[in-house]
């Protein structure tokens, strides 16, 4: 596999995932389901997430895939592997909040070099390019034809007027005590990997996570920010955020353009 292959594949199959959740999005009513650790799923999840193996494992079946929605996946162990979430938001798109992506990545030596970000119902896409750049694309959205694509960068940030994205769902008291160490100049919230992109784009400067992810919620978001210039740390010792540990359970975390001062947990 190289990365020219790659790509067109990953975006062709978070355009099409996306179309199945829009699909489901828009009807009168979906069943809501309770996975064993308490978290929701939906025939949208399912669906986008059937369509997306199927075609990564038909595209490179000597890649190992990890994906949420696949138990059995989560006991494999490789430093390179393709790792998705169908659906990331599932909470958002319940509640038809439309801060809802489609996520997958991949991940080299415990690193999430390649990605893509699809949020079809906001109509944004990002994705990293074959060199590892990163670009938002605008357009229809074709499967089989990359539009026009814009790069993306990070903010040079001023610490003393920063712009903080915390997530929609999750915004508790200890992320609010952790933003207060901070010249805010405003604050935004977010669902989902959304959350990553607007650091990419220098929509934000800092995306501070204090509260439980799971790696496929997070690697493609981290590979579009890394291409953009941006970093992902974690929160208690700032070292780089690392992949394919024991549980793909990831520690609290920070992502953030590199301008910006980090403050100690």
């Amino acid at each position: 596999m190289t990365y020219e292959e790659l790509i067109p594949v990953i975006r062709r199959l978070a355009i099409e995932a996306g179309a199945k959740i829009m699909e489901i999005y828009n009807s009168d009513e979906f069943e809501v389901k309770v996975k064993s650790d308490d978290s929701p799923v939906t025939a949208a999840d399912e669906a986008a997430d059937a369509l997306i193996s199927a075609g990564l494992r038909s595209a490179f079946p000597d890649l190992m895939l990890v994906t949420e929605e696949q138990s059995d996946s989560h006991k494999t162990r490789g430093d390179t592997f393709l790792i998705v979430d169908p659906l990331d938001g599932t909470k958002e798109f319940i509640h038809r909040r439309g801060d809802f992506t489609v996520n997958i990545a991949l991940v080299e030596k415990g690193a999430p070099t390649r990605g893509v970000v699809y949020a079809p119902a906001k109509n944004r896409m990002f994705f990293t390019l074959a060199d590892g750049s990163a670009v938002e694309e605008t357009g229809a959205f074709d499967p089989a034809v990359i539009g026009e694509t814009n790069p993306i960068r990070v903010a040079q940030s001023d610490n003393a007027a920063l712009m903080v994205v915390a997530s929609k769902s999750h915004r508790d008291q200890a992320t609010e005590d952790y933003i207060n160490k901070y010249n805010v100049k405003d604050s935004k919230s977010a669902g989902s990997s959304l959350k990553f992109c607007l650091v990419a784009t220098g929509e934000a400067d800092i995306y501070p996570r204090v509260g439980r992810t799971m790696e496929w919620d997070t690697a493609a978001g981290h590979a579009v920010l890394s291409g953009a210039g941006g970093k992902v740390v974690r929160f208690d010792d700032h070292s780089p955020l690392l992949y394919g540990k024991e549980d793909y359970a990831n520690p609290f975390f920070i992502a953030t353009a590199p301008d910006v001062e980090l403050k100690e947990a």
